[in-house]
């Protein structure tokens, strides 16, 4: 499993430790990664992400999982984001049309 969040792509970024005498050495910058379930109420169920916590903090900003969604871009979604996308879509229009 990669270290990516999966609602907005945040990934492992790499960078320097500078001590104070001006050396430098590699390290790595590690996203805040949750497991959290969330609920979609266009689909009626629960659904278990791995996500950064600022994405948790935005999902609950724009107003569930459902708004978030509808609003992202398909570019940065995981391939399972971008299916449940795909279906709370669809059932949208089915119960617009309805």
């Amino acid at each position: 499993m990669s270290r990516t969040c999966e609602l907005t792509a945040k990934a492992v970024m790499s960078g320097n430790n500078v001590s104070h005498a001006n050396n430098k050495t590699k390290r790595r910058f590690l996203p805040n990664l949750v497991n959290v379930t969330l609920i979609s109420e266009a689909l009626n169920q629960n659904v278990r992400l791995r996500i950064s916590a600022n994405a948790l903090r935005s999902v609950e900003h724009r107003g569930g999982l459902d708004a978030f969604l509808a609003k992202a871009d398909i570019k940065e979604l995981s391939q399972r984001a971008r299916l449940l996308k795909k279906q709370i879509a669809k059932k949208t229009a089915e119960q617009a049309a309805a």
